[in-house]
């Protein structure tokens, strides 16, 4: 929230994965940006994508800086905690006028 109170809306996503990760830092809390993994059909790797942020290697953290959150982001969230295989995840939108989030569940945790 203090990202989005300092800054606003209106920047790209980067520059908020920036900022968030100094706060994050400042907390104490363990992280990796931009953690890629393998996607797999099949057995098969056909691509990879990158976790905006994965936290004290429990928690999945997908940053948006769009105008409104739609189901899309959700489901992007949602297969992130899935293919990394994390309990939880955070969607998070700083693009609104007030700060948007999402709090997702792997239900292989439940």
């Amino acid at each position: 929230m203090k990202v989005h109170n300092t800054l606003g809306n209106g920047f790209q996503e980067v520059i908020y994965q920036r900022c968030l990760a100094i706060e994050l830092d400042k907390a104490g809390l363990s992280f990796v940006r931009e953690l890629a993994h393998p996607i797999y059909y099949e057995g098969i790797e056909v691509g990879s994508r990158r976790a905006d942020f994965v936290v004290e290697e429990k928690v999945i953290v997908e940053l948006k800086a769009v105008i409104n959150l739609e189901d899309v982001h959700l489901a992007q969230a949602k297969n992130y905690v899935v293919a990394y295989d994390k309990p939880i995840g955070l969607l998070i939108n700083f693009g609104a006028k007030s700060l948007q989030f999402k709090k997702i569940y792997n239900s292989k945790y439940q």
